[in-house]
Parts: C-alpha cells; structure tokens; sequence
C-alpha cells in the first residue's frame, strides 16, 4: 500500500461518524501534514491513537455484551449488533466491523508506510 492509497483511507475515517474526535484530529494533522517535516510526528501521533481507538471483534464483542451497551443503544439494537459481531469472529474476523475500524486497522497495518 502506498501513502496516496493510505491518505485516501484516512480521508475515509475520518469522515466516518463513529470516528471519535481525537482519531479525527490526528487524522487531519497527518493528512495536511504529509510531505513536510512534520509528517513523522504526525504520523505516529496517529499511529498512537488509531492504537487507542480501533478496537478488536473481542473489545467489540465484550461491549455489545454489556449493560452499558444495553442501556445507550437499547437491547433489541444490542443484540443485532452483538450477533454481526459474533459471526464476523466466526468468520475470522480480528477487528470490529465498523466502518471507523476497518478503515483504522487498515493504516494500523500500514503504520510501517505512514512513518516513511
């Protein structure tokens, strides 16, 4: 993956509604960063909240799994996503399946690229 590939995929997450704020203003930060002399910094400053932020089907799993989840997003919502994330672990999947995540655990993998 090329850095033009991941400024695209960046641009993804960081339009992407479950994308927290600090994950968006990092995102930003590196995109008008790159290509200058701050784009290390930027960079793994990104990295470090992509970190924070993606989270794995089994975060994904214990949260839908939770009352807390229950009571924000009500139990019929809860266990509809509770149920896609347990079959996307059957299915092999490592990280959660949101839009915000697979986009972030895409540059997550590419982090190598991003800080050079």
């Amino acid at each position: 993956m090329d850095k033009k590939e991941l400024m695209n995929i960046c641009e993804e997450l960081i339009g992407n509604p479950p994308c927290c704020a600090e994950l968006k203003e990092a995102g930003r930060n590196w995109l008008d960063a790159v290509g200058t002399e701050r784009e290390r910094e930027a960079a793994e400053r990104l990295i470090s909240e992509l970190k924070e932020d993606v989270c794995t089907i089994d975060d994904t799993i214990g949260f839908f799994s939770s009352d807390f989840a229950k009571e924000h997003f009500g139990a019929e919502n809860v266990e509809k996503m509770l149920n896609g994330a347990l079959a996307a672990k059957a299915d092999g999947a490592v990280w959660c399946t949101c839009p915000a995540c697979q986009r972030g655990a895409k540059l997550l993998e590419a982090a190598d690229v991003l800080l050079y």
